[in-house]
């Protein structure tokens, strides 16, 4: 085999290997934290979701909350929940939000400055700043701040049986697969509430 086919195939290889890691499950985690006093004996029944006026003022925020709202099915339905017919004949009414922040770091950030690889001071040469300075490096990237929240009322009552919220944050928006995970995370404490943080962990599928 001469040089340039065994590069090549190296070559090969290495993208195989790149394509089969943006495929299959991979694990999110995110900050959970749910409240409410869902009753001990009640079964999860049928929902219907239920839209605030400001979630249905325009075109735009329909289409979002639509977009929110098929985002959350496979958790609701994961949790025991099934589509009711209509608003009327649901068991309980399911309120999303979300919200996606993006930020840029700076470099007082970062507990520990040594990322940002400067040379604050030095006893020869006086205040100097070296390095590849602190846009470069991938600590101060941009970092997007990803949150749903979930409320699930008693459609007859109105009574609020269930809250939950779940974040984390990332380089990118997350876009719609990531809605769906954290709407998966945020019902992983169902039906008994953890109002405290804690850490929950989701597969997911690329």
């Amino acid at each position: 085999m001469n040089r340039r086919l065994a590069l090549t195939s190296l070559s090969a290889v290495a993208l195989a290997a790149a394509l089969s890691a943006c495929s299959g499950p991979y694990t999110v985690s995110a900050d959970v934290s749910s409240f409410g006093a869902w009753p001990a004996d009640r079964k999860p029944g049928t929902y219907a979701f239920d839209r605030l006026p400001s979630q249905q003022q325009n075109d735009e925020a329909a289409k979002r909350q639509t977009t929110l709202e098929e985002a959350a099915k496979a958790a609701l339905e994961k949790a025991g929940f099934t589509p009711a017919a209509d608003a009327k004949s649901a068991d309980v009414l399911v309120t999303l939000g979300a919200r996606v922040t993006a930020y840029d770091p700076v470099p007082w950030d970062d507990p520990l400055w040594w990322r940002w690889r400067g040379r604050l001071f030095s006893p020869r040469y006086g205040y100097a700043y070296g390095g590849w300075g602190w846009r470069q490096d991938p600590f101060f990237d941009r970092r997007y701040d990803r949150a749903v929240a979930v409320l699930l009322r008693d459609r007859s009552s109105g009574e609020a049986l269930f809250e939950a919220h779940a974040s984390n944050e990332g380089l990118t928006a997350g876009g719609d697969p990531m809605l769906g995970v954290l709407f998966q995370a945020a019902m992983t404490d169902f039906p008994t509430p953890n109002p405290k943080s804690h850490r929950v962990s989701v597969m997911a599928v690329r």
